[in-house]
Protein backbone atom coordinates (compact mmCIF):
# COMPACT_ATOMS: atom_id res chain seq x y z
CA UNK A 1 0.00 0.00 0.00
CA UNK A 2 1.18 3.51 -0.96
CA UNK A 3 0.90 6.33 1.21
CA UNK A 4 0.04 9.76 0.26
CA UNK A 5 4.02 10.89 0.17
CA UNK A 6 4.87 8.21 -1.64
CA UNK A 7 2.87 8.58 -4.30
CA UNK A 8 3.95 11.88 -5.66
CA UNK A 9 3.13 10.49 -9.54
CA UNK A 10 -0.27 11.12 -9.21
CA UNK A 11 -0.11 15.14 -8.01
CA UNK A 12 0.36 16.41 -11.13
CA UNK A 13 -2.26 15.75 -14.16
CA UNK A 14 -0.54 14.56 -17.63
CA UNK A 15 1.04 17.88 -19.50
CA UNK A 16 -1.35 17.81 -22.15
CA UNK A 17 -4.58 16.51 -23.41
CA UNK A 18 -4.03 14.27 -26.35
CA UNK A 19 -7.34 13.82 -29.18
CA UNK A 20 -7.50 10.37 -28.67
CA UNK A 21 -6.88 7.50 -26.36
CA UNK A 22 -7.34 3.44 -26.77
CA UNK A 23 -8.02 0.50 -25.14
CA UNK A 24 -6.88 -2.55 -24.51
CA UNK A 25 -6.73 -5.89 -22.70
CA UNK A 26 -3.62 -7.75 -21.28
CA UNK A 27 -4.14 -9.90 -23.76
CA UNK A 28 -3.68 -7.37 -26.97
CA UNK A 29 -0.03 -6.47 -25.48
CA UNK A 30 2.09 -8.20 -28.26
CA UNK A 31 -0.18 -6.57 -30.89
CA UNK A 32 0.11 -2.82 -28.99
CA UNK A 33 3.99 -3.18 -28.55
CA UNK A 34 3.90 -4.10 -32.65
CA UNK A 35 2.23 -1.13 -33.42
CA UNK A 36 4.12 1.26 -31.01
CA UNK A 37 5.80 3.29 -33.79
CA UNK A 38 2.62 4.65 -35.34
CA UNK A 39 0.65 5.56 -31.50
CA UNK A 40 1.66 9.20 -30.58
CA UNK A 41 3.70 9.12 -27.51
CA UNK A 42 2.03 9.69 -23.86
CA UNK A 43 -1.24 8.33 -25.79
CA UNK A 44 -3.70 7.37 -22.97
CA UNK A 45 -3.96 3.80 -23.18
CA UNK A 46 -6.97 2.08 -20.88
CA UNK A 47 -6.53 -1.47 -19.64
CA UNK A 48 -9.93 -3.70 -19.54
CA UNK A 49 -10.66 -5.63 -16.43
CA UNK A 50 -11.78 -8.52 -18.09
CA UNK A 51 -13.21 -11.54 -16.25
CA UNK A 52 -11.31 -13.82 -18.19
CA UNK A 53 -7.60 -12.17 -17.38
CA UNK A 54 -5.96 -11.89 -13.99
CA UNK A 55 -4.33 -9.40 -11.89
CA UNK A 56 -0.80 -10.31 -13.21
CA UNK A 57 -1.72 -9.64 -16.72
CA UNK A 58 -3.43 -6.35 -15.92
CA UNK A 59 0.01 -5.36 -14.30
CA UNK A 60 1.86 -6.57 -16.77
CA UNK A 61 0.07 -4.71 -19.71
CA UNK A 62 0.18 -1.40 -17.09
CA UNK A 63 4.01 -2.41 -17.26
CA UNK A 64 4.48 -2.35 -20.92
CA UNK A 65 1.89 0.68 -21.36
CA UNK A 66 4.45 2.54 -19.73
CA UNK A 67 7.72 1.11 -21.27
CA UNK A 68 6.41 2.08 -24.32
CA UNK A 69 6.13 5.38 -23.62
CA UNK A 70 2.49 5.58 -23.28
CA UNK A 71 0.38 6.26 -20.16
CA UNK A 72 -1.42 3.34 -18.63
CA UNK A 73 -4.79 3.98 -17.87
CA UNK A 74 -6.07 0.87 -15.32
CA UNK A 75 -9.52 0.45 -15.55
CA UNK A 76 -10.44 -1.08 -12.21
CA UNK A 77 -14.18 -3.53 -12.06
CA UNK A 78 -15.61 -2.83 -8.59
CA UNK A 79 -17.72 -5.89 -8.73
CA UNK A 80 -14.96 -8.13 -9.76
CA UNK A 81 -12.40 -7.50 -6.67
CA UNK A 82 -12.44 -9.97 -3.65
CA UNK A 83 -11.87 -7.90 -1.37
CA UNK A 84 -10.48 -4.92 -0.12
CA UNK A 85 -7.34 -6.51 0.40
CA UNK A 86 -7.61 -7.80 -2.89
CA UNK A 87 -8.57 -4.07 -4.38
CA UNK A 88 -5.33 -2.53 -2.22
CA UNK A 89 -2.77 -5.20 -3.18
CA UNK A 90 -3.74 -4.51 -7.21
CA UNK A 91 -3.51 -0.75 -7.38
CA UNK A 92 -0.34 -0.95 -4.87
CA UNK A 93 1.32 -3.45 -7.59
CA UNK A 94 0.14 -1.23 -10.41
CA UNK A 95 1.26 2.07 -8.78
CA UNK A 96 4.67 -0.11 -8.18
CA UNK A 97 5.19 -1.41 -11.62
CA UNK A 98 3.33 1.08 -14.31
CA UNK A 99 3.18 4.76 -11.57
CA UNK A 100 -0.54 5.51 -13.25
CA UNK A 101 -1.32 8.90 -13.07
CA UNK A 102 -5.22 8.26 -13.89
CA UNK A 103 -7.11 5.20 -13.20
CA UNK A 104 -10.68 4.52 -14.22
CA UNK A 105 -13.67 3.13 -11.39
CA UNK A 106 -16.72 1.24 -13.23
CA UNK A 107 -19.02 -1.01 -11.61
CA UNK A 108 -18.39 -4.15 -14.19
CA UNK A 109 -20.63 -6.71 -15.36
CA UNK A 110 -21.15 -9.73 -12.94
CA UNK A 111 -24.41 -10.10 -11.53
CA UNK A 112 -22.86 -11.35 -8.22
CA UNK A 113 -20.06 -9.14 -6.52
CA UNK A 114 -16.93 -10.97 -6.15
CA UNK A 115 -16.49 -8.84 -3.04
CA UNK A 116 -17.95 -6.36 -0.90
CA UNK A 117 -17.93 -3.67 -3.42
CA UNK A 118 -21.47 -3.71 -5.50
CA UNK A 119 -20.99 -0.47 -7.58
CA UNK A 120 -17.81 2.05 -8.25
CA UNK A 121 -20.15 4.30 -5.51
CA UNK A 122 -19.19 1.97 -3.06
CA UNK A 123 -15.66 1.47 -3.98
CA UNK A 124 -15.14 4.95 -3.27
CA UNK A 125 -16.47 5.92 -0.33
CA UNK A 126 -14.18 2.53 0.71
CA UNK A 127 -11.02 5.65 1.38
CA UNK A 128 -9.45 4.28 -2.19
CA UNK A 129 -8.47 7.44 -2.90
CA UNK A 130 -6.58 8.22 0.18
CA UNK A 131 -4.97 5.17 0.99
CA UNK A 132 -3.60 5.33 -2.75
CA UNK A 133 -2.84 9.08 -3.05
CA UNK A 134 -5.02 9.29 -6.31
CA UNK A 135 -5.96 12.50 -7.74
CA UNK A 136 -7.08 11.95 -11.44
CA UNK A 137 -9.86 9.89 -11.79
CA UNK A 138 -11.91 8.93 -14.94
CA UNK A 139 -16.41 7.29 -14.37
CA UNK A 140 -17.72 5.92 -17.36
CA UNK A 141 -20.87 7.40 -18.94
CA UNK A 142 -23.42 6.13 -21.34
CA UNK A 143 -24.98 8.79 -23.54
CA UNK A 144 -27.19 5.51 -25.05
CA UNK A 145 -27.97 4.28 -22.23
CA UNK A 146 -27.33 1.30 -20.05
CA UNK A 147 -29.01 -2.20 -20.58
CA UNK A 148 -29.15 -3.17 -17.24
CA UNK A 149 -29.51 0.45 -15.56
CA UNK A 150 -32.24 3.17 -16.06
CA UNK A 151 -31.76 6.47 -17.17
CA UNK A 152 -32.60 8.47 -13.68
CA UNK A 153 -30.30 6.51 -12.21
CA UNK A 154 -27.28 6.61 -14.37
CA UNK A 155 -27.83 10.54 -14.09
CA UNK A 156 -27.95 10.20 -9.92
CA UNK A 157 -25.28 7.74 -10.12
CA UNK A 158 -22.68 10.62 -12.60
CA UNK A 159 -23.82 13.42 -10.56
CA UNK A 160 -22.62 11.74 -7.31
CA UNK A 161 -19.60 10.53 -7.83
CA UNK A 162 -18.62 13.70 -10.28
CA UNK A 163 -19.36 15.47 -6.64
CA UNK A 164 -17.97 13.16 -4.08
CA UNK A 165 -14.36 13.01 -6.18
CA UNK A 166 -14.54 17.15 -6.79
CA UNK A 167 -14.83 17.13 -2.90
CA UNK A 168 -11.61 14.80 -2.62
CA UNK A 169 -9.73 16.74 -4.25
CA UNK A 170 -9.71 14.51 -7.71
CA UNK A 171 -9.82 15.80 -11.68
CA UNK A 172 -12.20 14.11 -13.09
CA UNK A 173 -12.62 13.17 -16.51
CA UNK A 174 -15.26 11.04 -18.22
CA UNK A 175 -15.23 7.64 -20.55
CA UNK A 176 -18.04 6.93 -22.33
CA UNK A 177 -19.21 3.27 -23.62
CA UNK A 178 -18.76 3.13 -27.58
CA UNK A 179 -21.94 4.08 -29.66
CA UNK A 180 -23.26 4.72 -32.48
CA UNK A 181 -25.52 7.18 -32.36
CA UNK A 182 -24.08 10.62 -32.99
CA UNK A 183 -27.24 12.62 -32.02
CA UNK A 184 -27.82 10.57 -28.76
CA UNK A 185 -23.94 11.49 -27.88
CA UNK A 186 -24.44 15.64 -28.59
CA UNK A 187 -27.65 15.27 -26.57
CA UNK A 188 -26.08 13.49 -23.32
CA UNK A 189 -23.43 16.19 -23.69
CA UNK A 190 -25.62 18.79 -23.57
CA UNK A 191 -27.30 17.86 -20.71
CA UNK A 192 -23.90 16.75 -19.23
CA UNK A 193 -22.96 20.82 -19.67
CA UNK A 194 -26.32 22.61 -18.67
CA UNK A 195 -26.16 20.18 -15.54
CA UNK A 196 -22.77 22.46 -14.93
CA UNK A 197 -20.78 19.48 -15.28
CA UNK A 198 -17.83 20.65 -17.36
CA UNK A 199 -15.02 18.02 -17.00
CA UNK A 200 -13.30 16.70 -20.07
CA UNK A 201 -15.25 13.72 -21.90
CA UNK A 202 -14.15 11.20 -23.71
CA UNK A 203 -16.16 9.70 -26.66
CA UNK A 204 -16.14 5.97 -27.13
CA UNK A 205 -15.38 5.26 -30.95
CA UNK A 206 -15.67 1.66 -32.44
CA UNK A 207 -12.84 1.17 -34.90
CA UNK A 208 -12.79 -0.14 -38.11
CA UNK A 209 -14.56 -3.34 -38.12
CA UNK A 210 -16.02 -6.42 -39.90
CA UNK A 211 -19.88 -5.98 -39.66
CA UNK A 212 -20.24 -9.07 -38.21
CA UNK A 213 -17.48 -8.56 -35.21
CA UNK A 214 -18.80 -5.04 -35.14
CA UNK A 215 -22.28 -6.13 -34.32
CA UNK A 216 -21.08 -8.80 -32.09
CA UNK A 217 -19.27 -6.24 -29.51
CA UNK A 218 -22.78 -4.08 -29.83
CA UNK A 219 -24.83 -7.05 -28.49
CA UNK A 220 -22.17 -8.12 -26.27
CA UNK A 221 -21.51 -4.99 -24.52
CA UNK A 222 -25.45 -3.31 -25.07
CA UNK A 223 -24.59 -0.56 -26.98
CA UNK A 224 -26.78 -0.79 -29.74
CA UNK A 225 -29.36 -3.35 -31.56
CA UNK A 226 -28.22 -4.67 -34.69
CA UNK A 227 -31.17 -2.73 -36.23
CA UNK A 228 -29.95 0.47 -34.61
CA UNK A 229 -26.28 0.29 -35.87
CA UNK A 230 -26.93 -0.77 -39.17
CA UNK A 231 -29.02 2.26 -39.48
CA UNK A 232 -26.61 4.74 -38.10
CA UNK A 233 -23.50 2.95 -40.09
CA UNK A 234 -25.07 2.71 -43.53
CA UNK A 235 -24.10 -1.25 -44.20
CA UNK A 236 -25.73 -4.30 -45.15
CA UNK A 237 -25.92 -7.39 -43.28
CA UNK A 238 -26.02 -9.53 -46.57
CA UNK A 239 -22.00 -9.23 -46.10
CA UNK A 240 -20.50 -9.16 -42.61
CA UNK A 241 -17.13 -9.14 -43.90
CA UNK A 242 -17.74 -5.71 -44.98
CA UNK A 243 -15.33 -3.66 -43.42
CA UNK A 244 -17.02 -0.45 -41.63
CA UNK A 245 -15.67 2.21 -39.98
CA UNK A 246 -17.15 5.12 -37.90
CA UNK A 247 -17.41 7.98 -40.92
CA UNK A 248 -20.83 9.14 -39.97
CA UNK A 249 -20.48 8.94 -36.58
CA UNK A 250 -17.35 10.96 -36.24
CA UNK A 251 -18.39 13.33 -39.35
CA UNK A 252 -21.72 14.43 -37.35
CA UNK A 253 -19.98 14.87 -33.77
CA UNK A 254 -16.56 16.95 -34.97
CA UNK A 255 -18.59 19.86 -36.36
CA UNK A 256 -20.28 20.24 -33.20
CA UNK A 257 -17.59 19.61 -31.18
CA UNK A 258 -15.37 21.88 -33.01
CA UNK A 259 -17.38 24.52 -32.23
CA UNK A 260 -16.31 24.83 -28.78
CA UNK A 261 -19.75 25.20 -27.19
CA UNK A 262 -19.35 21.67 -25.64
CA UNK A 263 -16.24 21.90 -23.48
CA UNK A 264 -13.38 19.99 -23.75
CA UNK A 265 -14.27 16.88 -25.77
CA UNK A 266 -11.92 13.82 -27.00
CA UNK A 267 -12.33 10.46 -28.36
CA UNK A 268 -11.77 6.87 -26.76
CA UNK A 269 -10.90 4.52 -29.50
CA UNK A 270 -11.68 0.67 -29.21
CA UNK A 271 -9.52 -1.12 -31.51
CA UNK A 272 -11.81 -3.98 -32.54
CA UNK A 273 -10.59 -4.51 -35.93
CA UNK A 274 -7.09 -4.27 -34.89
CA UNK A 275 -4.96 -1.82 -32.92
CA UNK A 276 -2.35 -0.72 -35.69
CA UNK A 277 -5.37 -0.40 -38.37
CA UNK A 278 -7.40 1.48 -35.94
CA UNK A 279 -4.71 3.63 -34.76
CA UNK A 280 -4.08 4.70 -38.55
CA UNK A 281 -7.30 4.98 -39.40
CA UNK A 282 -8.05 7.49 -36.53
CA UNK A 283 -4.43 9.69 -36.86
CA UNK A 284 -5.53 9.94 -40.89
CA UNK A 285 -9.12 11.26 -39.82
CA UNK A 286 -8.13 14.14 -37.36
CA UNK A 287 -5.29 15.34 -39.67
CA UNK A 288 -7.85 15.65 -42.54
CA UNK A 289 -9.61 18.20 -40.59
CA UNK A 290 -9.56 21.64 -39.39
CA UNK A 291 -10.09 21.98 -35.66
CA UNK A 292 -9.18 24.09 -32.98
CA UNK A 293 -6.05 23.63 -31.27
CA UNK A 294 -6.16 21.49 -27.79
CA UNK A 295 -10.35 20.41 -28.50
CA UNK A 296 -9.43 17.15 -30.29
CA UNK A 297 -5.74 17.50 -31.30
CA UNK A 298 -2.42 18.07 -29.31
CA UNK A 299 -1.47 21.71 -29.15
Amino acid sequence: MQDREDSSRTAAAPERQRGYSLEVTGKDIAQLEAARHVIPQGTPINIAFLGNENHEQRINAARVIRACGFEPVPIISSRRLRSEEDLDDLLGALIRGAAPSRFLFVGGDPAKPAGPFTDSLVLLESGVLRRHAIRHVGIAGYPEGHPKIDSETLWKSLKWKIAFLEAEGCSVEITTQFGFDAEAVLRWIRELRSAGIGCPVRIGVPGPADAGRLLRFARQFGAASSARVVRRYGFSLVNLLQRVGPERFLDRLVPEIAGGSLGTVLFHLYPFGGIAEAVDWMSRYLAGRDLPQGILREP
